[in-house]
């Protein structure tokens, strides 16, 4: 077992089965990669909270195929997560509606409530539809990483976290880079649990009304712990003009230890790193974790990164961001 072409039809096929009998696959998304087990059989998906070191309270994301898939994990579909699957189905948004009782009880870390996604990935596409035709309602899948590290946007990263313990489908480099938005709509006014590359704007555009904060009676949900996402040297968020004040004062301190995540602020040769933070969003988001990992491979026991710009677009990068600064 190890990294297997995801677009090759046998491949997918052996996964499917490994899935179907209760094992854990590596399956790319266009978010990130997730770590898969079929979510219907919780002893299954106890191998993934062991793999991971994931607390059994902290809830996974079910994979579906489409809503249909969906509304077998729910005991309702409200109409604001029909709207926003309507939308944004296959694609990167999870929606957590009431859990249907005796469905992915383990999954939902024991709440009545449950996450779903529809991915949009080919590759998870198929080895969704190929799980189903052998009885798998969906799949669990957090990302392919040990619990609060950086997740995993390429087979190779996946491989790094778990060797060849289990089945990798490869399926290239992950679209988007960072997880899914997380839009709670089981308690009434919906609310944003975690923010992704779909923005604000464009969730409630489709809801036709603004999305509440998530408040302490919000469902725990994946990826909101306080600290997460975070590589093994110490990340801070340090803004423009601070970061320019460090970096002069860095080469008189002895410190060569240093790698930086820059947007506007050149580091000069006195870090033992760098690289430059793309200007769109977008593409910011694209990369985030892929940069994260190359520059915490050059030994540098401090990243430092230059804040993002506080605007919405942003919003889901400096959220990573901000989560790894707490680790």
């Amino acid at each position: 077992m190890a990294i297997a072409d995801g677009n090759d039809t046998a491949a997918l096929q052996r996964a499917a089965a490994e899935l179907a009998a209760g094992e854990l696959v590596a399956f790319p998304t266009e978010t990130v990669y997730g770590l898969g087990a079929r979510a219907d059989d919780d002893d299954a998906v106890a191998r993934i909270f062991a793999a991971k070191g994931r607390p059994a309270d902290h809830p996974l994301i079910v994979h579906v195929n489409d809503v249909a898939g969906a509304r077998a994990f729910a005991s309702e579909w409200p109409a604001s997560a029909q709207r926003l699957a309507e939308a944004f189905w296959p694609g990167p948004l999870t929606v957590i509606v009431p859990r249907r009782p005796g469905m992915a009880t383990a999954a939902a870390g024991g709440q009545s409530s449950v996450g779903l996604r529809c991915p949009a990935h080919p590759v998870a596409q198929a080895l969704l539809a190929a799980a189903a035709a052998l009885g798998v309602a969906g799949v669990a899948g957090p990302s392919a990483n040990r619990f609060g590290r950086i997740s995993p946007t390429k087979a190779a990263h996946v491989h790094e976290e778990f060797g060849d313990a289990l089945t990798i489908l490869d399926g290239g480099e992950c679209e988007a880079g960072i997880e899914s938005a997380i839009v709670d709509c089981s308690r009434g006014a919906p609310a944003l649990l975690r923010p992704g590359v779909l923005t604000r704007e464009q969730l409630e555009a489709v809801l036709g009304e603004p999305l509440r904060e998530a408040g302490r009676d919000a469902p725990r949900a994946s990826g909101t712990l306080e600290a997460h996402y975070a590589p093994r040297a110490k990340l801070r968020l340090i803004p423009a003009p601070e970061l320019q004040i460090a970096l002069g004062v860095l080469p008189k301190s002895g410190v060569n230890a240093v790698a930086v995540y820059f947007r506007t602020v050149t580091p000069g040769s006195s870090v033992r790193a760098s690289r430059a933070m793309p200007d769109n969003p977008i593409a910011a988001a694209h990369e985030l974790f892929s940069a994260l990992r190359e520059l915490d491979a050059t030994g540098a026991s401090l990243i430092w990164v230059e804040t993002p710009p506080d605007a919405p677009a942003w919003e889901g990068v400096r959220d990573r961001l901000q989560r790894a600064a707490a680790a």
